[in-house]
């Protein structure tokens, strides 16, 4: 199960599917592709049980695989017959000139296209080295350093990446646009100030608690949907900022680092906890939900995060040392029943999904567009505007502690304190402060900006003296003589 290569949905055996998929290691939420005729092809799928990845990353793979292989099943000669193994160097051609130059299509921007690039190169690089495929269909060039030097020890890249692909431009929000966007896309308020009567948001504090942490700590959207409770620090009420720890096991890259969240923001948290989240599970708790659930790992110390052997297949496990998805089927078995371990829960009482999130971002933007608000968002936006805010405020400090000192003070306190750009870095959970920089260019435009802003809108008139205008038309007249000569 299945037999073949190629087996049709219709010839699966449904009430064998759950076993299969678990002997075979495969973990809920794996993406898969179907094609036109229905096939499943395990080749194809095997991809991905082979490469893991955060879900949306696997998502993303997904979409940008599934989009090249449905242009090359529909649009590509003989129709319906082409499938992932047939794609030729003068597909890609066609699908590039259909992305981003056709007028009738969809228009990609050029970071757009250099990530669906990378993703179709990637799997066809596997494809090949698999014996699936004989050859990749995207062409290859020498790498290039960034002074476009061939750099034959870094092998090749696809000769199709896009020239545009790294946008030098920055979206991000200042706090007081924040607030603004949150308030009316996402608290429901009106850009008055007034609450929307007929606002229907029942999870508004929570997304918006969901929001605050995020354009506060700089974590990524997986990161933040996959906390636990024993990832959020108890209130201290005499720090301005309680450290935790990001478990490597739900940062990108296993970039597992500290954060520091605002008592502010943290307050906000334990609210969403001890009242919205409190009667969510209580509501499931009436209902016998959680003693439905199926292949539960179970805490039983809420004090101690370590999972009951008799639910970890005989070993006790640490709760850090868990994914995402397996985070999802994490509860803690406490006084009064049991309860999610996730932070986040949704109406019903369990985890929330992280496309979740990214509706809930949609659903405010639109809000703000029906409400005038000339202002959006996205999770990454947040990220970024953590960042610049962040490191402004950083540097500002930084360079007025350094005026003050002489050169040798100076060096003792960057050995002492570092480098603003680094600690962002490490917040970030960037590998490289190259990566980084980004966010210091930002700084940089945003200061030359408000240069700008202090050129008068009108120039005054230099006029001459009259006998030195005088001098001037004479020596002109002079040179127009010399030059006819």
């Amino acid at each position: 199960m299945p037999r073949t290569a190629r087996p049709t949905l219709q010839s699966l055996n449904t009430d064998v599917v759950a076993e299969w998929l678990d002997s075979k290691g495969i973990e809920d939420g794996v993406p898969f592709l179907i094609s036109p005729d229905g096939h499943y092809d395990i080749d194809l799928n095997t991809y991905f049980l082979l490469h893991p990845a955060p879900e949306n990353t696997q998502a993303a793979i997904a979409y940008d695989l599934a989009n090249f292989l449905t242009f090359l099943w529909h649009h590509r000669q003989p129709l319906g017959k082409r499938s992932w193994r047939d794609a030729t160097p003068e597909d890609r051609a066609a699908y590039h000139r259909w992305r981003r130059i056709d007028e009738r299509g969809p228009g990609v921007r050029g970071a757009t296209w250099g990530r669906e690039v990378a993703t179709v190169n990637s799997f066809y690089r596997w494809a090949t080295e698999s014996g699936f495929v004989e050859h990749n269909p995207i062409l290859q060039r020498a790498a290039r350093d960034r002074r476009w030097r061939r750099r034959e020890e870094a092998g090749l890249t696809p000769a199709e990446a896009p020239k545009d692909g790294h946008r030098e431009d920055l979206a991000w929000l200042p706090p007081a646009s924040y607030r603004r966007w949150r308030d009316v896309g996402v608290r429901g308020y009106l850009p008055t100030g007034l609450l929307d009567q007929s606002f229907g948001g029942r999870n508004a504090a929570r997304n918006a608690t969901f929001c605050d942490l995020m354009v506060r700590t700089g974590l990524r959207l997986t990161e933040q949907a996959s906390l636990t409770m024993f990832d959020v620090p108890d209130m201290d009420t005499h720090r301005a900022y309680s450290p935790t720890r990001l478990p490597a096991a739900i940062a990108k890259n296993g970039s597992g680092r500290r954060i520091y969240i605002p008592a502010t923001v943290l307050r906000e948290v334990w609210d969403y906890i001890r009242f919205d989240r409190a009667e969510l599970i209580e509501q499931a708790r009436s209902r016998g939900s959680y003693n439905q659930i199926a292949a539960k790992l179970v805490v039983e110390d809420p004090q101690c995060a370590v999972i009951a052997p008799r639910t970890s297949g005989g070993r006790r496990r640490p709760v850090e040392t868990l994914n995402p998805r397996q985070r999802r089927r994490l509860f803690i078995c406490g006084a009064e029943g049991l309860e999610p371990a996730t932070l986040w829960l949704n109406r019903n009482g369990l985890p929330v999904m992280p496309g979740t999130w990214q509706s809930m971002f949609g659903d405010a933007n639109d809000r703000c567009r029906r409400h005038a608000v000339d202002l959006r968002a996205h999770p990454h936006l947040l990220r970024h505007t953590y960042a610049v805010v962040t490191l402004e405020q950083l540097q500002r400090e930084h360079i007025r502690e350094l005026g003050a000192m002489n050169p040798a003070q100076r060096t003792t306190y960057e050995q002492i304190f570092g480098d603003p750009l680094d600690w962002v870095r490490r917040r970030l959970g960037h590998r490289s402060v190259e990566t980084t920089f980004k966010y210091l260019h930002t700084l940089n435009e945003l200061a030359m900006e408000t240069r700008l802003a202090l050129v008068p809108d009108e120039w005054a008139e230099l006029q001459l003296p009259a006998g030195e205008l005088s001098g001037e038309i004479a020596d002109e007249k002079i040179v127009d003589t010399a030059d006819s000569a």
